[in-house]
């Protein structure tokens, strides 16, 4: 099947996921999606995610205009069962890496591709353990306003880059976009990934 233009509709306003498609090269228009992210009763994390990516994909693909398919996006951070989402205050983010100091906690990420009936997820899942974090320094990370719209409380694309004492798994997941599954996805439906053939080769001279 011959691929055709990666014209992507990426439905979400983080900054951070459309800089990771950008990354790797695919052209993309940004729309916000507005969808409950209330958890359910008992989900799982891994379902969750899985949830809230395909229903932004779905409102995304309602704001088309002429993309070939819509991309939605989710990550959740857990510690001992439970989803640490986004801090409502600088009091619960620092609660929240309090909690995470000095252990390891699980990242879930999904990627959802939506074109019409077609419907296709996938889902990333990493291990990110922190070293101590003493509390003066969680209030000066906090007073910084970079974890507060950030899911756990922290951002390992930014200064919380050096809490991080081991990482198994997908550093783009654990940023909000996992891009092994996303160009997967892309090369599943046929959706063009840039040739790097000839940059490449002409870099490594």
């Amino acid at each position: 099947m011959n691929k055709e233009a990666s014209l992507l509709l990426l439905a979400s306003a983080s900054p951070r996921r459309s800089a990771l498609l950008d990354q790797i090269g695919v052209s993309h228009r940004v729309v916000a999606a507005s969808v409950d992210e209330t958890p359910q009763p008992h989900e799982k994390a891994a379902d969750y995610v899985c949830r809230l990516a395909l229903a932004k994909a779905r409102a995304g693909w309602a704001c088309r205009r002429g993309e070939r398919a819509a991309l939605g996006a989710d990550t959740a951070v857990v510690l001992d069962g439970e989803i640490l989402g986004k801090p409502d205050n600088p009091a619960e983010a620092e609660s929240m890496l309090s909690r995470l100091s000095g252990r390891t906690h699980r990242v879930y990420s999904a990627v959802a591709l939506v074109r019409g009936t077609r419907e296709a997820v996938r889902l990333s899942e990493s291990e990110v353990r922190f070293r101590a974090i003493a509390a003066d320094e969680r209030v000066r990370y906090v007073a910084t306003g970079e974890p507060l719209d950030k899911a756990g409380a922290y951002a390992i694309h930014g200064l919380a880059a050096t809490f991080v004492e081991h990482l198994a798994g997908s550093y783009s997941g654990v940023m909000g976009l996992p891009l092994f599954e996303t160009a997967a996805l892309l090369d599943e439906w046929s959706i063009e990934m840039p040739d790097w053939g000839d940059d490449a080769r002409d870099g490594a001279e």
